[in-house]
């Protein structure tokens, strides 16, 4: 079966430093991957490859088979890649409607203008709220929300593009035992609906939950990729501080 999403051989140098060196990587559909590794491994590189915000310096990029280049993170996301970043990205002082709809708004005419269609935002998000199970109301204000309402709001919105692919930066990061049970339900529910998932996470336990393959960097090349089943949080440590070579 061809990759949903392919790299081969995909690196990225700043000057004389090597970020991401040689590595390859498939997605399948519907498949989570937890993405882990020390602080400068290269998985923040490698995320924002995928998104389109760095140019890789040498090495390929397929999607549905075909070979491409992204422009920029406008590019992936018209091709169904979303990104959830570690500070998700929302503004404190709007709703989460407004937030779910923030640089796609929806409009209507009224005679020579075209207004915002706040009520059909708020229904739309209503709907994505509701399909991703969370509690979050559309009217309400992000400043008030909770660390696991703030990630259905930034999960909302990549599914108001109905993408194929997410992109996770750390979704558990400073949250509570209870919002990190929201967030991996939420991972949960987008697999169940056919999404590609790279979670990239320091939580060993949210990895080994919801992930069905574990991908381990090391100083910018891959060390590891292996099906979660396959491999235990003990060898994933290894890997992770250099204790085990490879897996």
């Amino acid at each position: 079966m061809t990759p949903l999403l392919e790299v081969r051989n995909l690196s990225k140098r700043f000057g004389a430093i090597h970020a991401l060196e040689g590595v390859d990587l498939a997605l399948a559909p519907g498949e989570v991957v937890g993405l882990m590794g020390d602080n400068g491994a290269g998985k923040s590189t490698l995320l924002r490859l995928l998104a389109g915000n760095f140019q890789p310096t040498d090495g390929q990029i397929f999607l549905a088979g075909a070979e491409i280049r992204f422009a920029d993170s406008t590019e992936t996301r018209d091709r169904g890649i979303e990104v959830v970043y570690q500070d998700l990205a929302l503004c404190d002082n709007l709703s989460a409607a407004d937030n779910v709809f923030l640089g796609r708004e929806l409009k209507r005419r009224l005679g020579p203008f075209r207004l915002l269609d706040y009520p059909a935002m708020a229904r739309r998000s209503a709907e994505l709220f509701a399909e991703l199970q969370s509690e979050t109301r559309p009217r309400d204000l992000v400043r008030n929300m909770s660390g696991g309402q703030r990630q259905a709001v930034a999960i909302a919105r990549t599914r108001l593009s109905d993408a194929r692919i997410v992109l996770m930066d750390e979704p558990t990061a400073a949250i509570s035992v209870r919002q990190v049970a929201q967030v991996l339900a939420l991972i949960g529910r987008l697999k169940a609906r056919g999404v590609t998932v790279v979670l990239i996470s320091h939580r060993m336990p949210d990895v080994f939950e919801v992930a069905d393959r574990l991908v381990v960097l090391r100083r910018g090349r891959k060390v590891a990729d292996k099906p979660i089943a396959a491999t235990s949080p003990e060898e994933a440590t290894g890997l992770i501080t250099g204790a085990i070579a490879s897996a």
